[in-house]
């Protein structure tokens, strides 16, 4: 099985095959800086890199996976103690690029002079292709073992979904150490064939594509920028992935653009694993559904099933040929026998298998006046402001209403909890409307970027 089949000799060398930051690599060059690395790192347990959006970190994982040795992506914002904890747990005895705080692992440079046209053996279909660490937004975050078939057929089917193929130029911002900006970003425009623009900014001009990926935060702010979200109207495809997408920003879109978003859902430990379509299935309100050969099913409190009615809140499992191998120094914690995998998200799935994603179950779903509300959407809604730099929406608990809604925003001077409490009342049903408002100057954040939402429930 060959993992990037456009790295080995089957697709059009391109000459801006990979665009980072205004610099560009050939197809060829990848090609051949790739397997310079490979040649040096073949035989390692595992290797890492910090995930930074250069063309060299770029380089040194495309080379990882040549060389059929696992890839850690480590998050550029760890902390010293949190790479050193990464790096022993995922066994990586080498690291690639610039030597990096907190490790003193032997460094390999990656240096786009060298090439090497030699012939990569191809590793198992079972071994691990990457180890990518959860967003620890509740604790620790894990490592997750995912293998080279499971990123496989991963991405051919996201390719069918999408109608992606190699005339496609898939530009995106999502995180190098996500597996949703890595596999289904970097790996995915590699295996396709497709050319790959990873930006530092999402401005209104720049590099045109036809397939753009952005988490819902960036969605958000593409949205209250006129000029930005209106130079995407030429895109195929809009794609919103890594968390719940509110109604509000996509409809914004939407009057910008002419496209509805297609969202993508999933976890590290299952990739993407629900999806709209680029046929267009489902509504701009959903998920989408499941992609072929993945099932899933909902689960009340007391673990039996919960009807597809559209309606009925259960936790979310998965099972199908996307899912991880397990998780690295935990060899007891793996997916349970009968192959599903418990999400930890709530959710809701309509008769014509269409899903809604509500969010975590403590931490993103408030259970205001016997309704779920997604803190996601008074999120998203929340940044559509343009006082507003950073948001998170927990629940409080309340005599009357069971659960109240308590933003925390990182705002410019100025702004008033009662005019975002209207922002969100003009948006959003009643129920989605703020209780309490705290301005803050920054938010608990994971190595990986997450908002510690533990840490505010426990404060508040």
């Amino acid at each position: 099985m060959t993992l990037l089949p456009a790295l080995r000799g089957s697709g059009v060398d391109r000459a801006d095959a990979l665009r980072v930051a205004g610099r560009t690599l050939s197809s060829e060059a990848l090609e051949g800086c790739a397997n310079a690395v490979a040649d040096r790192i073949r035989g390692a347990r595992a290797v890492a890199v910090e995930a930074t959006p250069s063309i060299e970190a770029m380089v040194g994982m495309v080379g990882a996976l040549q060389a059929g040795v696992p890839l850690v992506p480590v998050p550029p914002l760890a902390p010293a103690e949190e790479r050193r904890r990464i790096l022993r747990e995922s066994g990586a005895d080498l690291f690639l690029g610039a030597a990096a705080d907190g490790t003193n692992l032997p460094v390999v440079p990656v240096d786009l002079r060298q090439r090497s046209w030699a012939t990569q053996p191809e590793a198992e279909p079972t071994a691990d292709a990457v180890i990518l660490y959860t967003g620890g937004a509740g604790g620790s975050s894990r490592g997750v073992r995912i293998s080279r078939r499971a990123i496989a057929t991963e991405l051919d089917l996201l390719a069918d979904a999408w109608r992606w193929c190699a005339d496609d130029v898939l530009v995106q911002k999502a995180p190098l150490f996500r597996a949703y900006g890595l596999v289904a970003g970097l790996f995915g425009a590699l295996r396709v064939g497709s050319r790959f623009v990873h930006l530092d900014e999402l401005p209104a001009t720049g590099p045109v594509g036809t397939i753009y990926l952005a988490v819902p935060g960036q969605w958000a702010r593409i949205a209250r920028d006129v000029p930005c979200a209106r130079a995407l109207s030429g895109a195929r495809i809009l794609v919103s992935g890594d968390a719940p997408l509110a109604p509000a920003v996509n409809e914004r879109i939407r009057l910008l653009t002419s496209h509805s978003l297609i969202q993508g859902y999933g976890t590290t430990e299952t990739l993407i694993a629900v999806t709209g379509r680029a046929d267009a299935r489902g509504t701009p309100d959903t998920a989408g559904i499941a992609l072929p050969g993945v099932q899933t099913r909902l689960l009340g409190g007391d673990g039996r099933p919960v009807p597809a009615d559209g309606e009925s809140v259960g936790e979310l499992s998965i099972r199908g040929p996307t899912l991880f191998s397990g998780y690295v120094g935990q060899p007891d914690q793996v997916t349970p026998g009968d192959g599903w995998h418990a999400t930890g998200d709530l959710a809701t799935v309509a008769p014509d298998g269409c899903h809604r994603i509500l969010g975590r179950r403590r931490a993103d779903v408030v259970h205001c006046r016997n309704q779920a509300v997604p803190a996601r959407q008074v999120e998203e809604v929340l940044l559509t402001h343009p006082g507003v730099h950073d948001v998170a929406v927990v629940g409080a608990p309340h005599r009357a209403l069971g659960e109240m809604i308590v933003a925390y925003v990182v705002a410019a001077d100025g702004l008033t909890a009662q005019m975002l409490i209207d922002h969100v009342g003009r948006m959003l049903s009643a129920a989605h409307r703020p209780r309490r408002v705290y301005f803050v100057a920054e938010l608990p954040r994971s190595a990986q970027g997450r908002v510690r939402k533990s840490l505010l429930i426990a404060a508040g």
